[in-house]
């Protein structure tokens, strides 16, 4: 983390002062984000070319789960523009804020907030981060694609809506806990629209899942250098590619599982790009294509060694 972006707090935001136009993440923790360095790149790109971006700032804020109502509040009130909310608060803040845009209501949960004179109104840009990126690092759409999908959290539902609206093949979603992947199933069966749905056990995947699908990893597995991969890929009826949604490490043990098989892989870092390039848009009209490029040279400079 570079000393110009150090973790602020409560504390900090109750005594905002500073001028310029300030935009912030905000999660708990927070301090591996690499939403600063990406978007103050940015910024400082779009400076270079017009005056009024010369004192737009982003910042980064961890805040407790129960302080997120007073931090919105006192966000509002000290006129930040916008906000990122990454893990835990996606969720939370989509009974928090003044409105959602139509766009995110199925996923249930808003990435980025942008300031309105009623309050804050809620976007979603994770699934345009997702979908991005699959056609940057995979040369691959959704649309008519099958797709095998790992997980029945937040970051599921996400990519399971956007393959949904994309209309895509079919969708196997895979979760270990079957409540959890039931409620989900629920979730999403009256968005599929004729798309076919199911669920499954990665432990054991059913014999008539779909060849050349895309395996999408969407669970935490692969995090620690120890994770065993969240599904073993040689009992699949063989994929078409495979993204892991973890960007740290940026070779998860899918990945490699996937490599050794010899099949197109991408990880999570030009998704979490693309993301932030269309909350900046949202923010400052800049379009995300314009900024992604920056964005994308700064997160990687920004990433830890490996």
């Amino acid at each position: 983390m570079r000393a110009a972006d150090p973790v602020l707090t409560l504390r900090d935001l109750e005594a905002w002062s500073r001028p310029g136009v300030a935009l912030a993440v905000v999660g708990h923790p927070v301090a591996h984000s690499l939403s600063p360095p990406m978007h103050n790149a940015a910024l400082a790109g779009l400076a270079r070319t017009s005056p009024r971006f010369a004192d737009w700032s982003y910042f980064r804020f961890d805040i407790a789960p129960a302080d997120l109502p007073r931090a919105l509040e006192l966000f509002h009130a000290k006129k930040f523009r916008g906000l990122n909310l990454t893990v835990p608060h996606k969720v939370l803040a989509f009974d928090l804020v003044a409105s959602v845009a139509d766009a995110a209501r199925p996923v249930g949960a808003v990435n980025t907030l942008l300031w309105t004179e009623r309050g804050w109104l809620g976007h979603n840009t994770d699934g345009y981060g997702l979908a991005t990126a699959l056609a940057q690092d995979l040369g691959c759409t959704l649309t008519g694609t099958h797709v095998i999908l790992l997980g029945a959290g937040g970051a599921a539902r996400s990519a399971a809506v956007e393959c949904l609206g994309r209309r895509c093949a079919s969708l196997s979603l895979g979760n270990r806990t079957r409540a959890h992947l039931d409620a989900l199933l629920a979730v999403l069966a009256p968005q599929a629209g004729g798309v076919p749905l199911r669920g499954f056990a990665p432990g054991a995947p059913p014999a008539d899942l779909p060849a050349g699908a895309l395996v999408i990893n969407a669970t935490s597995a692969g995090l620690r250098a120890d994770d065993p991969a969240p599904i073993d890929l040689q009992r699949l009826p063989r994929p078409a590619s495979v993204c892991d949604m973890i960007y740290n490490p940026p070779q998860t043990p899918l990945l490699r599982a996937a490599a050794a098989l010899g099949l197109p892989q991408a990880n999570g870092l030009s998704m979490l790009v693309h993301q932030g390039a269309k909350s900046l848009e949202l923010w400052s009209g800049a379009p995300a294509a314009q900024t992604a490029p920056t964005m994308q040279a700064a997160a990687r400079a920004a990433l830890p060694p490996t």
